[in-house]
C-alpha cells in the first residue's frame, strides 16, 4: 500500500490552542476542602506533597498554578519538571477538587476546564472546583518538542509504498529521523512520560489540593490514567468515572484492530444518517456508499483535489482525516457530508482539507502545536512493541480484511513507536484495583475510539466497576449527549449515588 506520514488524531475534547498563563500576584489557593485523612505519603517524597504552591488568577473565575514534581520518581532528589494547573471555581459552595483529563494521549486538561462551562452540568460546576491539568510532556507543563511546523508540513506531505523494502526503509528512517529530534530537542523527559508516572503525578496534584482522595472525571485515554491511578493508589481513590474506557490489557495491535471496527461501525452509522436525508453525496445503501468512500480515497490517492492552496492539495490522507474527526461527534456529521459533497461533485477538496487541518491542530498560520510528539511518544511509552516487517503487512491485510476502508489506513503505527528512541517495558493485563470504592465505567455502543468491547471489559477487570451503557454515536458519552448519563455521572459524583450495574441510557 501507498502509506502517507500524518500526526496521529487525538481525542482530546479541549478546544483547539494554547491558554496563557497570565502573570499576577500570588494569590491564596482556590477554595478547597480537605476530606476524611489521607493515605501515607510514598516515602522520599515528602517535599513533594507538602508543597505550597503559588496561585494567580488566570482569568475570570479561574486561578493557575505550577507544581513540582520528579521528572524520575526513582530519583525524587534529581531533576524537577513542572505540572500545570487551572481551577474554575465551584460558582456555589465548593465541596473540593474534581480532576478531569479530556484524553489523547496529550490532551490538555488546562485548555478543557476553560470549556467546562459549556458542558459539564450545573451540579458538577456549583458543588466542586473542577481542575484542569496538563499531564507531564503536554501544553503548559514541561512539555515535548519534536519538529517545528514547516519539518511538520514537510514530513506529512510524504508518502511510502510499504509493500517495497525501499519504501519501507524510507518510513522507518523518516521516522527514526523524527524521533531523534524529540530526544534532541526534549532531553531526558521523553523518557518518563508514561502513564504511570503519570499517576504518580496525579496522587501529587491530589496532595496539593488537599484531598485525601481524588474525584475524578477522565474520558478516552483519560479512563486509561484513571484506571492506572486506582491500581497504585487504591486507598486514596474517591468517586471516579471513566467515560469512553480503553480496554488496559490489549496491546498495541489488539488497539488498532478494536479502532478499525470502532471507525467502521461509526462510519456507517454515519452513512446511514446521511442516505435517509437529501443531502447526502452517496448513492445506493450503506454498502454502495462504502464502496463510493473507498473509491474516492483510491481517486485522491492518485489525483489530490484543489484546496485553494496550490502547495496543500486535499489528498488521501485529507479524507481519513476529515471522516475521522467528524466520527467523533454526531453535530458534526452534516460539516462532513457538506465537505464529501463539495468534494464528489465540485471536485472541491477546500472544506476536506479544513477539517483535516482541525483535525491535525494546524492552525490559519500554518501552525501546530509545539508539543504535538506528545501523543506518539506518551503512547510509545505505554506499549511494548516490536516490529518485523513481514508480520507487519501481514497485519495491514489482515487489517484491510476487517475495514477495506479503514484497515490498512490505521496500519503500521507500531512502526512509528518502534522508530522512537523509547522503549516501553509496561505490561499489559487487566486491571483490578482492589479494595477500591466503585468506579463508574461509561461506554458508547458506536463509539469510533474506543469501541464499546472496551468498556465492557473494563468495567468487568475492575473489582469494583460499575458499568453504563449509552446507546449512540460519538466518542464518549457525558455532557450533553444523554440526559440519562448526565444525571447518572453527576448523582454519583457529587452525591455518591452508585449507578445500577449495567444502567442502559
Amino acid at each position: 500500500m501507498v502509506l502517507r506520514n500524518s500526526r496521529p488524531v487525538t481525542a482530546a475534547l479541549a478546544t483547539a490552542g494554547v491558554i496563557a498563563l497570565l502573570a499576577g500576584c500570588a494569590t491564596s489557593a482556590p477554595m478547597i476542602q480537605p476530606t476524611a485523612d489521607a493515605a501515607p505519603v510514598p516515602e522520599g517524597l515528602e517535599t513533594y506533597y507538602t508543597q505550597e504552591v503559588e496561585w494567580s488568577e488566570c482569568g475570570d473565575g479561574f486561578e493557575c498554578a505550577d507544581v513540582t514534581v520528579p521528572m524520575d520518581y526513582e530519583e525524587p532528589e534529581g531533576e524537577t519538571i513542572t505540572i500545570a494547573l487551572k481551577v474554575l471555581q465551584a460558582s456555589g459552595e465548593s465541596r473540593g477538587s474534581l480532576f478531569i483529563n479530556p484524553g489523547g494521549p496529550g490532551g490538555s486538561g488546562v485548555e478543557m476546564v476553560e470549556t467546562a462551562g459549556s458542558y459539564f452540568g450545573d451540579a458538577l460546576l456549583s458543588n466542586y472546583d473542577i481542575v484542569g491539568f496538563d499531564p507531564r510532556g503536554v501544553g503548559e507543563s514541561t512539555a515535548v518538542r519534536c519538529y517545528d511546523s514547516a519539518q511538520l508540513d514537510e514530513m506529512f506531505s510524504r508518502t511510502y509504498d510499504l509493500t517495497t523494502n525501499r519504501g519501507f526503509d524510507r518510513y522507518e528512517a523518516d521516522l527514526t529521523a523524527y524521533g531523534e529530534a524529540c530526544e534532541a530537542n526534549t532531553g531526558e523527559l521523553i523518557h518518563h512520560l508514561d502513564t504511570v508516572t503519570a499517576a504518580r503525578d496525579l496522587d501529587v496534584l491530589r496532595a496539593v489540593m488537599q484531598q485525601a482522595t481524588l474525584t475524578y472525571l477522565g474520558f478516552s485515554y483519560g479512563t486509561f490514567l484513571g484506571a492506572i491511578y486506582a491500581e497504585h493508589f487504591p486507598d486514596s481513590v474517591g468517586r471516579l468515572v471513566l467515560d469512553g474506557a480503553v480496554d488496559p490489557a490489549l496491546n498495541y495491535n489488539e488497539i488498532t484492530q478494536g479502532q478499525i471496527g470502532g471507525f467502521e461501525v461509526a462510519y456507517r452509522s454515519y452513512l446511514e444518517d446521511c442516505l435517509s436525508g437529501t443531502d447526502c453525496p452517496f448513492t445506493g445503501d450503506v454498502d454502495a456508499a462504502m464502496r463510493q468512500t473507498v473509491e474516492l480515497v483510491a481517486q485522491l490517492t492518485d489525483t489530490p483535489a484543489d484546496s485553494g492552496d496550490p502547495d496543500r492539495p486535499a489528498t488521501d490522507s485529507d479524507l481519513y482525516n476529515a471522516i475521522v474527526i467528524a466520527l467523533y461527534s454526531p453535530q458534526s456529521w452534516q460539516v462532513l457530508t457538506s465537505a464529501l459533497t463539495a468534494l464528489i461533485q465540485d471536485d472541491d477538496g477546500s472544506q476536506i482539507r479544513y477539517l483535516s487541518d482541525f483535525a491535525m491542530e494546524r492552525d490559519d498560520n500554518g501552525e501546530y502545536p509545539e508539543d504535538e510528539g506528545a501523543f506518539r511518544l506518551i503512547d510509545c511509552s505505554d506499549y511494548p512493541v516490536e516490529v518485523n516487517r513481514a508480520e507487519s503487512r501481514q497485519q495491514a491485510e489482515a487489517n484491510a480484511e476487517r475495514s477495506e476502508l479503514f484497515g490498512e489506513a490505521l496500519s503500521y503505527g507500531e512502526v512509528g513507536c518502534a522508530a522512537m528512541p523509547v522503549e516501553s517495558d509496561a505490561v499489559r493485563e487487566p486491571i483490578h484495583a482492589e479494595g477500591t470504592p466503585p468506579i463508574v465505567v461509561v461506554g458508547t455502543s458506536r463509539d469510533p475510539a474506543t469501541p464499546y468491547e472496551w468498556a465492557e471489559s473494563m468495567a468487568e477487570q475492575l473489582e469494583s466497576g460499575v458499568l453504563i451503557s449509552y446507546d449512540g454515536d460519538g466518542h464518549t458519552a457525558y455532557g450533553g449527549a444523554s440526559q440519562c448519563v448526565d444525571e447518572a455521572v453527576e448523582a454519583y459524583l457529587v452525591d455518591g449515588v452508585v449507578p445500577e450495574d449495567g444502567l442502559a441510557c
